[in-house]
């Protein structure tokens, strides 16, 4: 059995991890405030994007693009597909990166033929330790999505696709939602379905004539939109790796705590039974002395 020393080393050891799990806690929660912050302050800017889209699809209705799918319905794009995947950098995140790639390998059907687009150290790890061919390993941090880094990783995935490299792309991000009940998502990102802009939109339009051609300007507007998608995907992806960790850390703080009160109660009966041990001892050498004296 442990004697009252090594308890209280130990006990003084959990607090002292303790107060590591409740910094990262911290860190992670001002993380994710700030990156909403960020997405919040660039959304009515995109949101005006897709309105001009819409507007493009009501005065052009029949206007064929690269970026949707043909007029005549044709849906099945034989060859290949192009993965996006978002992981995170480290780990300690509960199952936020498991749940990711779980989903990417669902996905991916043919990682010969495929292409895969990696963000996140995890990811690159995962898929290196495997020997998947990644395409294309974005080294940008997941730390930090910023809209910079989501123009690059736009212009890079637009020149593959429209150059025929790949059909079709998907992006695989964990959506933050209400914060509450965070999902993974496999959104395909390209080509577009006109009814994304155009089914049950009620929404009025002025008329407005577009220089010097409809396609001309949705050519334009459409990398602008892609990559507000890719933004928002990393963000969303990054406050749900935060809001993973916190959820780890103080799940890690409680069983912290549990520790601590299990080993002061070993400890405290440890104290109780040396300190009756030492009483018994004194009062036993003391009936002895009394007794030495009578005799």
């Amino acid at each position: 059995m442990a004697n009252l020393k090594e308890i209280k080393n130990r006990i003084n050891s959990v607090k002292d991890t303790q107060k590591i799990t409740n910094a990262m806690y911290l860190i992670a929660s001002a993380k994710m405030r700030k990156a909403k912050q960020n997405l919040d302050s660039t959304k009515p800017y995109f949101d005006s994007v897709k309105k001009e889209i819409k507007r493009v699809f009501r005065t052009a209705p029949d206007i064929e693009s690269p970026y949707f799918y043909p007029m005549n319905g044709d849906h099945v794009l034989p060859g290949a597909y192009a993965y996006l995947i978002i992981t995170a950098d480290k780990g300690l995140a509960g199952a936020y990166n498991h749940n990711v790639i779980k989903e990417a390998e669902r996905l991916i059907e043919n990682p010969d033929r495929d292409k895969i687009y990696v963000v996140g150290e995890f990811g690159r790890h995962y898929f290196e330790s495997r020997s998947i061919k990644i395409e294309k390993s974005f080294l940008y941090s997941a730390q930090n999505p910023t809209m910079h880094n989501a123009r690059k990783i736009s212009s890079t995935l637009l020149e593959a696709f429209l150059s025929g490299e790949f059909r079709k792309l998907f992006v695989i991000y964990t959506d933050y939602g209400n914060g509450i009940n965070t999902k993974v998502e496999a959104s395909r990102l390209l080509p577009f379905h006109r009814d994304s802009f155009v089914k049950n939109d009620e929404e009025k339009f002025e008329d407005f004539e577009f220089y010097p051609n409809e396609l001309k300007v949705l050519e334009n507007v459409m990398p602008s939109y892609i990559t507000g998608f890719i933004y928002s995907a990393l963000v969303e992806s990054f406050c749900c790796e935060q809001s993973a960790r916190m959820n780890a850390m103080d799940s890690a703080n409680d069983n912290a705590q549990a520790l601590i009160d299990e080993l002061l109660k070993k400890y405290n009966h440890l104290r109780q039974s040396a300190v009756t041990q030492e009483i018994t001892e004194i009062s036993a050498g003391a009936k002895s002395l009394k007794k030495s004296k009578e005799v």
